[in-house]
């Protein structure tokens, strides 16, 4: 058209990646046409959204608390007729991953398993319990912490038989770490996890590092 200058293909956006004039308009990747994007990251995003959309809005403690109910059958045990602990580990792990999930929305990996401990036996029979629930989050990591009731069928009655806290790391489809919205504490109990958590995590990281350091000398 007349009077109209057109921009050769290829040249430099103005501005890109700062904030101009007014409105303010923040030029970014997202915000660029979708053919300047790879088509593995518009798949990506097309399939479970960008982790800025994602890590957004927080979530409380409550809308991620998970219940896992499992039968402990004869090939669950050892020859004494007791729940193996190997098994239970394994039910942990699970149970910890779907709270982990839920509050992330996001697929997860297990970093670690801080402490596990075993205080009643499971018998054949029982019943397993097993309760979840976020702790707290940091960046792209989170502590679960994970309870254990074993219930008999015939009186109804319930023992805590194991905790653990496990830590879990959200990715992405090509297993890249990404950030998990926040967590919103209510209640004193979930203040207090909160605390303990972070408590936890600085033992975790000064243990780590002690053993970075042993395996450089």
């Amino acid at each position: 058209m007349i009077g109209t200058k057109i921009k050769p293909r290829g040249a430099r956006l103005p501005n890109a990646g700062r904030r101009v004039g007014t409105p303010q308009v923040e030029i970014t990747e997202r915000a660029l046409p979708n053919h300047t994007k790879s088509g593995d990251r518009m798949k990506l995003e097309r399939e479970q959204g960008s982790a800025e959309e994602l890590a957004v809005k927080p979530k409380p403690v409550s809308a991620s608390e998970s219940e896992m109910v499992e039968a402990v059958l004869p090939n669950d045990a050892n020859p004494l007729g007791y729940l193996l602990g190997g098994r239970v580990l394994h039910w942990i792990d699970i149970a910890g991953a779907l709270a982990a999930h839920r509050h992330s929305n996001s697929p997860v990996v297990t970093a670690s398993v801080d402490y596990v401990d075993f205080r009643n036996p499971v018998r054949i029979g029982d019943i397993l319990i097993l309760q979840s629930r976020v702790n707290r989050v940091f960046h792209t990591s989170m502590e679960v912490g994970v309870k254990v009731f074993s219930e008999n069928v015939i009186t109804g009655k319930r023992q805590h038989t194991s905790s653990a806290y496990l830590t879990f790391v959200a990715v992405d489809a090509a297993l890249n770490r990404r950030s998990i919205r926040p967590l919103i504490v209510k209640t004193a109990e979930e203040r207090r996890r909160f605390r303990d958590a972070g408590l936890r995590r600085k033992i975790r990281l000064a243990h780590r590092d002690r053993k970075r350091r042993r395996q450089r000398s």
